[in-house]
């Protein structure tokens, strides 16, 4: 008698073995007795393939070349089932003992099998495990990189249709926050940053630096921009998510108002984008929506903020470039310190009766009188109009209404 003889007496057992090895595999490994995770007739199901795989090749019968299909098999479905590799792995470990040792103990009683047999057997058992694991590995990284990347595809499918308002129905915005790991309620912030290049991200980590400071998030990456919807769940989540979003030093990053319904996510988008167009100039930095109300109307209606460039600074948009920067950083100064001549000239490093001469010259300029409510009025929205434009200085004046 030889060792394909005792592995023919254990075939017979195998619906017993690959019982006894599911149970032992769920006694040793933690994440195996979770029914939910992993149904004991799929842990029983794969254990008995693996049993008769391994015997049938003992045997020599069936199997005259090792067949990695069924280990190919298991590493899918428990992928599948969310159990994680290493896990597998160690189950793996612990039937393969297992069946070891009930081949050990059936050849026990067999005085006739020779003990170098079993030694040279054992190394071969060794080597199948190996070539199991390997497959089982193998199998396990390919079935959860697909289903990432199906996952991650209907995160991003699913974060889109909140950012175009494809999904207004109560329920289905309810499953959607669930599938992206939002609340159901708010409040929620959108935030908008520039992308330099298409398929570059300007906040490289974003949602994982506001998953560690327990904010959750989604976010889309366009050509353009990368977009993203945060819950802000406590008082102090809005001044975390901008200072996470600080962190990235040579973003644009505009911010909408909170709001309370992801139903609004669409209309917060629209104002997230403005907070992002009413950015002065080109350099980095985090704008809110509600720190410059001013900025994020003109930046609103770009057409109709041109016109009004045209009717009212155009004769002073016409000076030569140094004259032209010279007053309207003097009328900018002033209208920051609420019309104080003394504290404008203090920042300008001038005389206060210099910025007075300036703000005439404006006066005389535009037709308009400063100390009319009204009159300023139109000229601080000029006056925003031309800075969000970035015209002012040394570009040509008349970039300004185009």
């Amino acid at each position: 008698m030889d060792l394909s003889d005792v592995a023919a007496v254990l075939h017979a057992r195998v619906p017993e073995l690959g019982e006894q090895m599911a149970l032992r595999i769920r006694a040793q490994v933690d994440a195996y007795k979770d029914e939910s995770l992993t149904p004991f007739d799929s842990l029983r199901h794969s254990c008995e393939a693996n049993v008769d795989l391994i015997l049938n090749h003992l045997r020599g019968a069936d199997a005259p070349a090792p067949d990695p299909s069924p280990s190919r098999e298991t590493g899918r479905i428990r992928a599948e089932q969310g159990m994680p590799l290493a896990d597998t792995l160690h189950a793996y470990r612990i039937g393969f003992a297992f069946l070891w040792s009930e081949i050990l103990a059936e050849a026990r009683t067999h005085p006739d099998v020779p003990d170098a047999e079993l030694v040279s057997q054992s190394a071969e058992i060794w080597a199948l495990f190996g070539l199991y694991a390997q497959t089982v590995a193998t199998a396990h990284r390919e079935a959860t990189a697909e289903l990432t990347s199906q996952r991650q595809a209907r995160r991003s499918a699913l974060a889109e249709a909140l950012f175009t308002g494809v999904i207004a129905d109560r329920t289905t915005l309810r499953d959607a926050a669930r599938e992206l790991g939002l609340p159901e309620r708010g409040p929620y912030a959108v935030a908008a940053a520039v992308a330099e290049a298409p398929g570059e991200e300007p906040l490289t980590g974003i949602e994982s630096a506001l998953r560690q400071a327990r904010l959750p998030s989604t976010w889309r990456l366009l050509p353009d921009q990368q977009i993203g919807l945060a819950a802000l769940p406590s008082p102090a989540a809005e001044d975390t998510f901008l200072r996470v979003l600080k962190r990235a030093r040579n973003a644009r990053v505009g911010i909408s108002p909170c709001f309370g319904s992801l139903r609004d996510t669409p209309q917060a988008l629209r104002f997230a984008r403005l907070a992002l167009a009413g950015l002065r100039h080109t350099g980095p930095g985090v704008a809110r929506f509600d720190d410059d109300p001013l900025a994020m109307v003109v930046a609103a209606a770009p057409a109709e903020a041109g016109h009004l460039v045209e009717v009212v600074l155009r004769p002073l948009l016409d000076l030569p470039a140094a004259e032209r920067a010279r007053l309207l950083e003097t009328l900018e100064h002033w209208f920051a310190t609420s019309g104080s001549a003394r504290e404008a000239a203090g920042r300008l490093f001038v005389h206060p009766n210099t910025v007075r001469y300036r703000l005439r010259r404006i006066e005389e300029l535009t037709g308009r009188s400063l100390s009319d409510p009204r009159a300023a009025a139109h000229i601080a929205v000029a006056l925003q109009a031309v800075r969000t434009s970035g015209t002012g200085s040394s570009a040509d004046p008349r970039d300004a209404a185009a």
